[in-house]
Protein backbone atom coordinates (compact mmCIF):
# COMPACT_ATOMS: atom_id res chain seq x y z
CA UNK A 1 0.00 0.00 0.00
CA UNK A 2 2.65 2.44 0.99
CA UNK A 3 4.31 1.94 -2.63
CA UNK A 4 1.27 2.99 -4.22
CA UNK A 5 0.05 6.12 -2.23
CA UNK A 6 4.28 7.13 -3.06
CA UNK A 7 2.99 6.51 -6.71
CA UNK A 8 -0.18 8.34 -6.22
CA UNK A 9 1.75 11.52 -4.18
CA UNK A 10 4.65 11.58 -7.00
CA UNK A 11 1.63 11.71 -9.95
CA UNK A 12 -0.47 14.53 -8.32
CA UNK A 13 3.17 16.37 -7.91
CA UNK A 14 2.61 16.22 -3.31
CA UNK A 15 5.74 16.44 -1.39
CA UNK A 16 5.01 14.91 2.08
CA UNK A 17 6.69 14.00 4.86
CA UNK A 18 8.02 11.12 6.19
CA UNK A 19 6.20 10.87 8.81
CA UNK A 20 3.06 12.02 7.42
CA UNK A 21 3.55 9.19 4.65
CA UNK A 22 3.15 6.66 7.05
CA UNK A 23 0.48 8.16 9.13
CA UNK A 24 -1.28 8.08 5.71
CA UNK A 25 -0.46 4.35 4.97
CA UNK A 26 -2.01 3.54 8.41
CA UNK A 27 -4.92 4.99 7.98
CA UNK A 28 -4.77 3.60 4.28
CA UNK A 29 -4.78 0.08 5.44
CA UNK A 30 -7.29 0.56 8.39
CA UNK A 31 -10.25 2.18 5.67
CA UNK A 32 -9.27 1.61 2.26
CA UNK A 33 -6.72 2.81 -0.73
CA UNK A 34 -9.31 5.20 -1.80
CA UNK A 35 -9.82 7.03 0.86
CA UNK A 36 -6.22 7.64 1.89
CA UNK A 37 -5.67 8.21 -2.03
CA UNK A 38 -8.36 11.32 -1.75
CA UNK A 39 -6.78 12.50 1.53
CA UNK A 40 -3.39 13.00 -0.03
CA UNK A 41 -5.12 15.58 -2.65
CA UNK A 42 -7.24 17.52 0.42
CA UNK A 43 -4.13 17.40 2.67
CA UNK A 44 -2.18 18.81 0.10
CA UNK A 45 -5.17 21.73 -0.36
CA UNK A 46 -4.88 22.28 3.58
CA UNK A 47 -0.74 22.43 3.20
CA UNK A 48 -0.60 24.62 0.11
CA UNK A 49 -3.15 27.53 2.13
CA UNK A 50 -0.78 27.58 5.29
CA UNK A 51 1.81 28.57 2.62
CA UNK A 52 3.63 24.99 3.29
CA UNK A 53 6.25 23.29 0.81
CA UNK A 54 5.21 19.54 2.38
CA UNK A 55 2.25 18.10 3.51
CA UNK A 56 2.63 17.32 7.32
CA UNK A 57 0.61 15.05 10.07
CA UNK A 58 -1.10 18.02 11.04
CA UNK A 59 -2.49 18.29 7.44
CA UNK A 60 -3.15 14.80 7.36
CA UNK A 61 -5.65 14.70 10.38
CA UNK A 62 -6.95 17.29 9.57
CA UNK A 63 -8.83 16.34 6.46
CA UNK A 64 -8.84 13.07 8.27
CA UNK A 65 -11.22 14.84 10.89
CA UNK A 66 -13.49 16.45 8.01
CA UNK A 67 -14.08 13.54 5.78
CA UNK A 68 -15.18 10.32 7.02
CA UNK A 69 -14.79 7.13 5.49
CA UNK A 70 -17.61 4.56 5.01
CA UNK A 71 -16.49 2.64 7.84
CA UNK A 72 -17.10 5.87 10.09
CA UNK A 73 -20.02 7.07 8.04
CA UNK A 74 -22.06 4.10 8.89
CA UNK A 75 -21.26 4.35 12.28
CA UNK A 76 -22.24 7.80 12.57
CA UNK A 77 -25.52 6.53 10.74
CA UNK A 78 -26.81 3.86 13.33
CA UNK A 79 -25.80 6.32 16.11
CA UNK A 80 -28.19 8.87 14.97
CA UNK A 81 -30.47 7.22 12.73
CA UNK A 82 -33.94 8.27 15.57
CA UNK A 83 -33.18 11.74 13.89
CA UNK A 84 -33.19 10.97 10.17
CA UNK A 85 -36.82 11.22 8.56
CA UNK A 86 -36.10 7.51 7.18
CA UNK A 87 -36.28 5.86 10.60
CA UNK A 88 -39.93 6.67 10.84
CA UNK A 89 -40.35 4.61 7.89
CA UNK A 90 -38.73 1.61 9.30
CA UNK A 91 -40.50 1.83 12.36
CA UNK A 92 -44.15 1.40 10.45
CA UNK A 93 -43.35 -0.39 6.85
CA UNK A 94 -47.71 -0.35 6.26
CA UNK A 95 -47.89 3.73 6.89
CA UNK A 96 -46.94 4.32 3.12
CA UNK A 97 -49.70 1.99 1.76
CA UNK A 98 -52.60 2.99 0.48
CA UNK A 99 -55.97 0.69 2.91
CA UNK A 100 -58.91 -0.55 0.84
CA UNK A 101 -61.48 -1.31 2.49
Amino acid sequence: MRHILDIRCEEEDVEMVEDARELLTEIGLETSLRYAIQLITTSSLVANRRKAQEVEVEDIRRVYSMFADVKRSIQYLNEQQDIYMFSETLAQPNSSKMQVE
